[in-house]
């Protein structure tokens, strides 16, 4: 995990590729081609790409019409903005007509770091989670962004990728896969299970090393597909373990916290901690600063951990 790369980057070697491969793909884009790298598909086919400015509303019903049309756009903005400014047009043009649509949620979390609350996208994977039709795709790298945005090019219905803007350590091969449904087991352990997304997986491996150290040995679930959750290893691990931490950079309502407790509650009931932000909006500050501040850290993985374990 020492090489560190943004994960945009991987959304924009994905729509690249699905681009050269696919000439149904277009890009959809509101005035941040340069800040997600989506000028880059621009450059490359001009005829496919659309900057309709800062208007998220107007984008999500474009890219409507042109799904209708046969077409696969990838609409893409801060999370934050394509969220929660088009959330109508997502929920009534989009997901009520299960319409081939795949957004692209940059900037999750609070990674933005000195653009503050305003652009700290912590809501976004709940707002979108609790839509019929919706898929939700978390990727923890690079790598795996590219994959989450090529497995979504071939996945019906509309898809949600939710990514960051800085460095992050990478875990996946350049290969790597993505599949609707599905998590990955990075790490088996006998005593919990940390169930992570997105950039708080490598977060949750450091946690593994950390508890290892003190003799307990945990598992690692990068939860990529949130919804929908991969139940089956999700109740296994649970029933190997008997505990869970769920980490992700989102409140702790709503998001993969929730889909992870409301699956295990009726299933295999078990006790769930939980390390996430606290019905609270961001703030400004250099990412690491902000990770301290809201406690997304290894260390509180670890300190959570040792906690659900001693109750």
């Amino acid at each position: 995990m020492k090489n560190l790369r943004p994960t945009r980057e991987g959304y924009v070697e994905g729509i690249l590729q699905a681009g050269r491969e696919n000439d149904r793909v277009v890009v959809i884009e509101g005035d941040v081609s340069r800040s997600i790298g989506s000028a880059s598909f621009g450059e490359e086919f001009p005829e496919r790409f659309f900057n309709l400015g800062v208007s998220e509303q107007d984008m999500l019903g474009e890219a409507a019409g042109l799904a209708l049309a046969g077409f696969i756009p990838f609409v893409g903005t801060y999370g934050v903005f394509v969220a929660g400014r088009a959330w109508d047009q997502i929920r009534t043009s989009i997901c009520y007509m299960n319409l081939n649509v795949k957004i692209a949620g940059a900037h999750g979390g609070v990674s933005v770091g000195p653009d503050g609350a305003t652009h700290q996208a912590l809501e976004d994977v709940a707002l979108m989670r609790v839509l019929p039709n919706m898929h939700v795709l978390v990727p923890a790298d690079a790598n795996q962004t590219r994959a989450a945005v090529l497995t979504s090019v071939n996945t019906a219905g509309p898809v949600y990728i939710r990514f960051g803007r800085n460095p992050v350590p990478q875990i996946y091969p350049v290969d790597a896969s993505v599949k609707i449904g599905r998590g990955h087991l990075l790490e088996d352990g006998s005593d919990i299970t940390l169930v992570a997304c997105g950039a708080m997986v490598s977060m949750a491996l450091t946690a593994r090393e950390i508890l290892s150290k003190r003799g307990i040995s945990a598992g690692v679930i990068d939860m990529v597909s949130v919804k929908p959750l991969d139940r089956k290893l999700l109740i296994e691990q649970a029933k190997k373990t008997g505990a869970v931490v769920v980490t992700e950079d989102h409140q702790a309502v709503g998001g993969l916290f929730g889909a992870v407790a409301e699956t295990l509650a009726p299933e295999h009931p078990v006790p769930v901690g939980v390390v996430a932000v606290r019905d609270s909006f961001g703030t400004s500050g250099t990412p690491a600063e902000v990770r301290e501040e809201y406690e997304l850290t290894a260390e509180m993985i670890v300190f959570k951990a040792v906690k659900l374990l001693e109750e």
